[in-house]
């Protein structure tokens, strides 16, 4: 399941949901909710897979953004995707899609998807 990016710093990009981690809460928590909000689909946080550093400058070399993703590997419990929140579209992608970079994806999207695929056995 990949959303649109509504807003900066990648706008119009697919990627997976997320956002930010509330106060008390896990990230692993975080993740489930943040897969909710955005989407209105529930799934049971499994693992972490991995962690992205998105660092973005502007053209003078200012920091812009510095966003540290945690990839969490989830189980589907139900729902079907619905836009909402701060995504444009939402949509189950076909992984060959995905990564075969089809999409216009943010970046690690398909390495995250890589080792997504390797924990749960699929690949």
């Amino acid at each position: 399941m990949l959303v649109q990016r509504r807003n900066p710093p990648d706008a119009g990009l697919w990627g997976f949901p997320g956002g930010h981690v509330e106060s008390g809460e896990t990230a692993l928590d975080a993740a489930a909710r943040e897969l909710w909000e955005e989407t209105g689909v529930r799934a049971r946080p499994r693992r972490y897979l991995d962690n992205i550093d998105v660092i973005l400058r502007d053209e003078t070399g200012l920091l812009r953004y510095h966003f540290l993703l945690a990839g969490v590997l989830c189980d589907y419990l139900e729902g079907a995707p619905v836009a909402a929140d701060d995504a444009l579209a939402a949509a189950w992608q076909p992984v060959e899609d995905v990564l075969a970079r089809k999409l216009p994806l943010s970046e690690h999207v398909d390495d995250l998807l890589r080792l997504a695929l390797d924990a749960a056995g699929t690949r």
